[in-house]
């Protein structure tokens, strides 16, 4: 996410009526979306890899079991909601700050 890069569609959108809380919070739900993507994604392939080892160890082991620590996974989840809000509070004020018209020239 960079606001730099999105500097004249930033000053579009304040162009045609939306404000600076406006954009502050797009900012900020477009990091959370991201954050919460890659960590489910991380989650479920770390999930599957472990499923599928599991799964050709149990000839070699057949006590083994694929245990999954859902609060552990809970945990890993708030912490990249967390990390996503921390993330965007600089990027969010500097995209709100921006001069309208300066950056609909921007190229």
């Amino acid at each position: 996410m960079s606001v730099f890069e999105r500097t004249r569609e930033i000053g579009m959108l304040r162009a045609i009526g939306l404000d600076r809380s406006g954009i502050r919070q797009m900012v900020r739900l477009e990091s959370v979306v991201i954050s919460l993507f890659g960590a489910l994604l991380g989650i479920g392939t770390g999930t599957f890899l472990a499923w599928a080892a599991g799964n050709l160890t149990t000839a070699s082991m057949p006590l083994y079991e694929t245990v999954l620590p859902w609060a552990k996974l809970e945990l890993f989840l708030t912490l990249a909601l967390l990390i996503g809000v921390l993330a965007a509070i600089w990027p969010a004020r500097r995209a709100a700050r921006l001069n309208m018209l300066r950056a609909i020239q921007a190229h």
